[in-house]
């Protein structure tokens, strides 16, 4: 009961968070909303995390706005120079306030970037990926959105969130979601997305404990996940075929039979803007499909030619699949 209602005092206080963002940029608020906000934040530290996480969210909308605000005073002087039909102004608004709207909605799981990035010894932005080398040959390959710190005592680092390749010629220690990923000269893959990790050994062997000390051990071309709850259920190594999981390396992504729903979570960690599913069924069609990072509109493209979900391309990045209606 205290986990569900975690969740659920947690997903009300994102809504609540991204209505007094979207209020406060509406260009109507007023002092007294400012101190109304002022007050909601100073409620507890999770009132003002989600303030700003919801502030972060919005500014990846704030160019749609910028550029609505901008096109809509050109609209404007060119309907009163009687060159354009009134209605296209107010379509291009409601399409952004639409598409804001349907975040408050259903707030993303996967917010970036997240509180402490710029703590971070090292992170990555959307679409960024970079090698460093650690001491002792150690090198670590960061994938899109991910943030590492280097841990203090002994060689190894805490991976806080996102996705690393780690090539250890020596012994290394890998710290996610409370849990303790070891090895000895091996290569493996850290993924920590949605509070969930996935360990896939490449070479070698890898030991994972997690935080309640239940252990596994993976040999090559084997993956467990585990949250901060313990080792997955049933906690055993599957089989998998490492060349999807390491797809991102050659900047590629692959889906095998995904919900779409899925798909669209894992390119919005790539691509600025945000890509929203209007449509609850079309979000669990399954897609099986091949991407470059490099050629991310194809992806788009391709969607729509195997869902033939309708597109909605606004300012700013944003998205919309499916049909929405705006007014």
């Amino acid at each position: 009961m205290g986990s569900l209602f975690s969740f659920h005092s947690s997903r009300t206080l994102r809504r609540e968070a991204q209505a007094w963002v979207l209020r406060l940029a509406s260009g109507e608020a007023t002092l007294r909303d400012g101190e109304a906000f002022r007050r909601w934040c100073r409620q507890s530290p999770a009132h003002a995390h989600a303030a700003l996480q919801a502030r972060t969210v919005w500014q990846g909308l704030e160019p749609a706005a910028r550029a609505v605000a901008q096109q809509a005073q050109a609209s404007k002087r060119a309907a009163e120079a009687g060159l354009l039909r009134p209605g296209r102004r107010a379509w291009l608004g409601g399409a952004v306030a639409a598409g804001a709207a349907w975040l408050v909605a259903r707030p993303p799981l996967d917010w970036w970037p997240g509180l402490d990035d710029w703590r971070a010894d090292y992170h990555t932005g959307t679409g960024e990926q970079r090698s460093i080398a650690l001491q002792d040959g150690v090198q670590v390959a960061l994938n899109t959105q991910t943030r590492v710190d280097l841990l203090s005592r002994g060689a190894g680092i805490e991976l806080l969130a996102g996705e690393a390749e780690i090539t250890a010629p020596t012994a290394i220690r890998v710290m996610a979601a409370g849990g303790r990923i070891t090895a000895q000269s091996a290569r493996f893959n850290v993924r920590y997305i949605n509070a969930q990790v996935c360990v896939t050994c490449l070479q070698g062997d890898v030991r994972i404990e997690s935080s309640r000390g239940r252990a596994v051990r993976l040999q090559a071309r084997q993956q467990a996940t585990y949250d901060s709850n313990g080792v997955g259920t049933p906690g055993a190594p599957v089989d998998v075929d490492t060349s999807d999981v390491l797809a991102w390396r050659q900047r590629m992504l692959v889906f095998n039979n995904a919900p779409l729903e899925a798909v669209v979570r894992e390119l919005n960690r790539y691509r600025p803007g945000r890509i929203i599913i209007a449509d609850a069924e079309l979000g669990g069609r399954k897609v099986l499909a091949r991407f470059s990072l490099d050629r991310l509109d194809d992806a788009l493209a391709l969607i729509q030619g195997v869902t033939h979900a309708s597109i909605t391309k606004l300012p700013g990045g944003v998205v919309v699949l499916g049909n929405v209606k705006f007014s």
